[in-house]
């Protein structure tokens, strides 16, 4: 039976929260035992006193605190949660797929996800984390590399792809363990990508 609005209940839910650890990522969907408006009460509670910070819509992180004032959860173990709650893949895309592979090191200002689950955007204290929809064809790659090698090559686009960025790339590729999926996936590839990639399989 559910908690409606019980005092028991209250201090249970609260303790339960209370007691998680720094750095976790919850959800409102998290306590099904209890009544939503309950749980979302609550969360409000602990949200105004410090306790939580809302990322959004029924989204919650239970910061860390340093002596420069709250530090939360990473961008990437915010968007592991959601991907796991949804029961979603993500890839980064643009500029974050190219930070993530040390072929930028630009740092994004907000960062943009493709998903099979919602679209949704978590707003964090000076970023923004993007989650929008991807076509399938994103998410056909067995292996995450080339997952986000050609998001990343898509955002540099094949003019700027120089000696430095080659580089990276072909250390990238020496460097997946998985080589008989890496060669199904480099054939996948869009062709100009494929083209400078496929020389690196035999490096």
């Amino acid at each position: 039976m559910k908690n409606v609005h019980s005092g028991t209940g209250s201090k249970t839910l609260r303790q339960r929260i209370e007691s998680m650890r720094v750095d976790s990522v919850l959800f409102r969907s998290d306590f099904p035992e209890y009544h939503s408006e309950f749980v979302g009460g609550t969360l409000a509670e602990l949200a105004n006193e410090g306790i939580l910070v809302k990322l959004a819509q029924g989204i919650y992180a239970k910061p860390r605190r340093s002596k420069f004032g709250v530090v939360l959860p990473s961008v990437e173990k915010i968007v592991q949660a959601i991907s796991k709650r949804d029961n979603a893949k993500v890839i980064p895309t643009g500029i974050t797929a190219l930070n993530a592979l040390a072929l930028s090191t630009q740092v994004p200002v907000n960062y943009t996800y493709l998903t099979t689950g919602s679209e949704r955007t978590v707003n964090l204290k000076n970023q923004s984390v993007v989650l929008k929809r991807g076509v399938p064809k994103n998410f056909c790659y067995a292996t995450r590399l080339i997952s986000l090698l050609v998001q990343a090559l898509k955002a540099l686009k094949q003019e700027n792809v120089g000696q430095q960025e080659l580089q990276t790339i072909r250390a990238l590729i020496t460097g997946e363990p998985d080589k008989e999926a890496l060669v199904k996936d480099v054939d996948m590839m869009p062709a100009w990508m494929k083209k400078i990639v496929k020389p690196m399989l035999n490096d």
